[in-house]
């Protein structure tokens, strides 16, 4: 009997400890997304060079490998599309303005 607790106690604490580190991503995540944002709004004004496509790439390996994860709680998943969203609505944003601007987006 007193296995079974064990394990029943050892698996509740592996759960919490996979929420945690999910929600240290999905916060990893917004981080990067308003990071991104700014480097973007740098390279729209002038003062950058080149646009950020390396951390673009970075976030949307970041975005994949996080909705891939199966134990997701429903306030996770609501936090991760919401984040998801606003990365797109961003996106489609950015790919307009390089259009415009005579850039092609890789």
């Amino acid at each position: 009997m007193a296995f079974t607790a064990n394990s029943i106690y050892r698996n509740s604490q592996k759960k919490a400890e996979d929420a945690a580190s999910l929600d240290k991503q999905l916060s990893r995540i917004e981080d990067d997304i308003r990071k991104l944002k700014i480097e973007f709004d740098v390279y729209f004004n002038g003062n950058s060079k080149r646009p950020p496509l390396e951390a673009r790439a970075r976030l949307e390996a970041l975005v994949r490998r996080v909705s891939d994860t199966r134990q997701m709680s429903y306030a996770q998943r609501y936090q991760l599309s919401m984040l998801v969203s606003r990365y797109a609505s961003y996106r489609e944003l950015w790919r307009r303005l390089l259009k415009s601007k005579g850039e092609e987006l890789v």
